[in-house]
């Protein structure tokens, strides 16, 4: 007896190939908490993008002997709601709450931006170079990982507050952040400046990434290849080395978001940030200090966002960290 077979097609016998993306994508997606994070955080920059459209009042506008207002109380002369009552001031708290998310998430993302453009470059250098090179590059990163970084960032973002001279900060470069922040250019000086601090010791963790990926790649067969063909060092470092190496750096500066909202949130809160009446969800939360005996709820509204960040971060950071490890079958 014979069976007749039906002929496979070339589309019945060929495998359809997944895209380094589609395979990243795909692991990302099983990791629930890091999705549901992504999210969160996307809603929140999507909040703090169109602050100017969604808050009702101006942060600086207050309303005279309306102080501590309850939530939901409307404005009887404009009809305006104030869905978070007011401050101490009368200011409305949903409208400084959302400014405060621009400020806070902007000094947060452009420090990372930073940090990590200089710890790819030093670490890619002295891993590419090794020798003396990487001794004195990785000689000073360690040393500067030696001192302890708040009490250092305390002392440096008062003694730059305090001094407008000891670094000029371009007026070109104050009038784009205060766009991009929705602030004057004078009060865009301060979040320059702990952009400054913040991503002066934030970059020491990328460089040692860095440079340990570069050194696993430098002897591989595509580097060869690059130098034979006359390619320059320089070439070989930005268009080969540093595109191979980011899994991880991508990873630490995910992480390193986290960190960032912190680290700002604990300068203003300690007076040595942002200062009122700009608002940031650090001095608002300092600011709630003398009223928590009264209103125990109140340091709630802007410490919420800095823990939901933190959080947020770190499990979008650890979904990163399976998604791009090659050695996890997900």
């Amino acid at each position: 007896m014979t069976a007749s077979v039906a002929p496979l097609s070339a589309e019945g016998i060929s495998l359809k190939e997944k895209t380094p993306i589609q395979i990243i994508t795909q692991r990302f997606l099983r990791h629930k908490l890091a999705v549901a994070s992504l999210v969160l955080m996307l809603v929140l920059f999507t909040i703090s993008l169109f602050a100017q459209a969604i808050a009702p009042f101006k942060v600086e506008e207050i309303a005279v002997g309306k102080r501590f207002v309850p939530f939901g109380t409307v404005d009887e002369k404009t009809g305006r709601i104030h869905y978070m009552g007011t401050d101490d001031l009368g200011r409305d708290y949903f409208s400084r709450l959302v400014y405060a998310g621009r400020i806070s998430l902007s000094v947060a993302l452009i420090s990372v931006f930073i940090s990590q453009l200089i710890g790819i470059t030093v670490g890619a250098f002295a891993g590419f170079y090794g020798g003396i090179v990487d001794s004195i590059l990785m000689r000073i990163v360690e040393f500067l990982l030696t001192i302890p970084t708040l009490p250092l960032l305390l002392i440096i973002s008062s003694m730059l507050m305090q001094n407008e001279t000891l670094i000029s900060v371009p007026e070109p470069v104050l009038v784009v952040m205060g766009k991009i922040m929705l602030l004057n250019p004078r009060d865009s000086r301060q979040a320059v400046i702990i952009i400054i601090v913040l991503a002066g010791f934030g970059w020491l963790t990328a460089a040692q990434l860095m440079r340990g990926m570069v050194l696993s790649l430098r002897n591989q067969t595509f580097v060869e290849a690059a130098k034979s063909l006359g390619a320059s060092d320089v070439w070989i470092i930005f268009r080969h080395m540093i595109p191979n190496a980011m899994a991880p750096i991508i990873v630490d500066a995910s992480l390193g978001m986290a960190g960032y909202v912190v680290a700002e949130a604990a300068l203003s809160f300690l007076g040595f940030g942002i200062q009122d009446p700009v608002p940031t969800w650090g001095n608002m939360l300092s600011a709630t200090q003398q009223f928590m005996n009264d209103r125990p709820w109140l340091p709630l509204i802007p410490g919420l966002p800095i823990f939901i960040c933190s959080l947020a971060f770190n499990y979008i950071g650890d979904g990163l960290r399976d998604a791009l490890d090659p050695r996890l079958k997900l």
